[in-house]
């Protein structure tokens, strides 16, 4: 992907015609040309960009619990409060999780040239057990799935490292099935190491969960396993596979990533309240928190900002929408969901009073549409969203089964209509999770787009005439 350098100058406020300005003389507009113009708005202004430029650049990657994270936090909420907006700092207690040294060589394997070893590129995941500082050795015996470990059984897996070498389908992700293709994969990174502890084993390593083979690795939450766990790339994977196949193989590895207490971090809550039904909530959101390889860009800075835009376009437009817009930056998304936990707890009592979630959590490519965990009857209610965001062909509506956000879920099991932007995700799972989800990854055109569909979609849900059905 190329690298893009670009110098975006603050813009002068977009100038509407007087006709789709609701003020206190003049009759309510209707809310397609309300939609019109800040759709127009969010595409002519680069607020989202330098918001995402900020928390990656300036910020860095974020961690929960990390100084970084909290910078962030603070940041987020001094911008929303420039815009005017009610802000509050709700607590999350999260667990620190810090990265130490990850190595790894293959000490012993067919074919070995004397005096020599072979080096592994991995990474350590999540939430795992470290190695003794001079780490551990042992045989590894590879499994391309959940069956064939059990078939190997405890006999065979006891005392050695166990690979799993299960790979990401990347036709799925080129014809536009990324999510499915991750959710095939990623099983393996989230219970593997867990269901290989349970035979004996004493480590593990995951092929990454990647749409690519750069020989880059891709970390990610793990259940905790109790023993040292690691995603290795995917070329590195194939090798242990191969060796294996031709006799036994040993790894050497050092992790020495570190558990660390809970802390206390916060969601950024942050109102713009309604004119005429302030108790009626319509949110907006992304995640603040990201792993440490690279400066969480696409996964998920570019989404809090996505959040951020719905609010600044509302706000230089003087619209004063009928329901509560609640922008949230969401702690905890990555390293086990605390903050969308916390949320749900502390506003039990008035979630019938939301109308609405949105969420963005795919990265920041062109926007297609929405996923949509609503109520059959509330997508013809949707139609004059779908009208204004046609021009750039971010248009669909899609329903599913499931919530379309991971931090909404809670809000979407209780009943609450959650929709969450359909990105092009078709290289999104090229750069998760790894040193390479860096600012350069976002196109400045694709993210005003991906802004304007989520303020269209928030603002229209806030000013309608009535709440969508659940």
């Amino acid at each position: 992907m190329r690298l893009l350098i670009a110098v975006f100058p603050l813009l002068a406020l977009v100038a509407v015609p007087s006709s789709t300005v609701r003020a206190a003389d003049e009759p309510t507009v209707s809310l397609s040309n309300e939609l019109v113009a800040i759709r127009d708005a969010a595409l002519a202004d680069d607020y989202a960009y330098r918001q995402t430029a900020h928390l990656t650049d300036n910020i860095g990657p974020r961690p929960s619990g990390s100084p970084q994270a909290e910078a962030a936090v603070e940041y987020v909420a001094g911008q929303l409060r420039h815009l005017g907006l009610e802000v509050r700092l709700e607590d999350v207690h999260v667990r620190r999780w810090t990265r130490g040294v990850e190595t790894a060589e293959l000490t012993d394997y067919p074919g070995q040239a004397p005096g020599t070893t072979q080096k592994i590129v991995l990474t350590a995941l999540g939430g795992n057990s470290p190695t003794p500082a001079d780490g551990i050795t042992a045989e590894v015996v590879v499994a391309r799935n959940f069956a064939e470990l059990k078939a190997l059984g405890r006999e065979k897996v006891a005392g050695k490292i166990v690979a799993f070498n299960f790979p990401f389908d990347q036709r799925k992700a080129a014809n536009g099935l990324a999510g499915e293709a991750y959710g095939e994969a990623v099983e393996y990174r989230a219970a593997g190491p867990k269901a290989a502890a349970e035979l004996g084993a004493i480590a593990c390593v995951v092929r990454s969960v990647s749409a690519a083979d750069y020989r880059l690795p891709h970390t990610g939450f793990s259940a905790p396993a109790g023993i040292p766990a690691a995603a290795v790339t995917s070329e590195d994977a194939d090798l242990i596979a191969r060796l294996s196949a031709q006799g036994k193989v040993k790894m050497h590895l050092i992790l020495t990533s570190q558990n660390g207490p809970e802390v206390l971090s916060h969601n950024v809550i942050a109102d713009l309240k309604g004119s005429e039904h302030p108790e009626q909530i319509v949110i907006v959101s992304g995640h603040l928190d990201s792993w440490d390889l690279g400066t969480g860009a696409i996964d998920d800075a570019a989404g809090v900002a996505i959040a951020m835009e719905t609010a600044q376009a509302v706000q230089q437009l003087h619209l004063h929408p009928r329901r509560t817009i609640r922008v949230i930056a969401w702690m905890d998304e990555e390293n086990g969901g605390r903050g969308h936990d916390a949320y749900a707890q502390a506003h039990a009592a008035e979630i019938s009073n939301h109308v609405a979630a949105i969420e963005s959590d795919l990265g920041a490519s062109h926007p297609l549409g929405f996923l949509a965990r609503v109520n059959p009857q509330a997508l013809s209610r949707l139609k004059p969203v779908q009208e204004v965001l046609q021009s750039f062909g971010a248009n669909l509506i899609q329903t599913v089964e499931f919530s379309p956000g991971s931090d909404i879920a809670p809000l979407a099991k209780a009943g609450v209509p959650t929709l969450g932007i359909m990105q092009d995700g078709r290289t999104y799972f090229n750069y998760h999770h790894s040193a390479a989800d860096t600012l350069d990854k976002i196109v400045p055109q694709e993210l005003r787009e991906n802004a304007a569909a989520m303020a269209v979609m928030g603002y229209a849900l806030a000013n309608s005439p009535e709440p969508l059905p659940r």
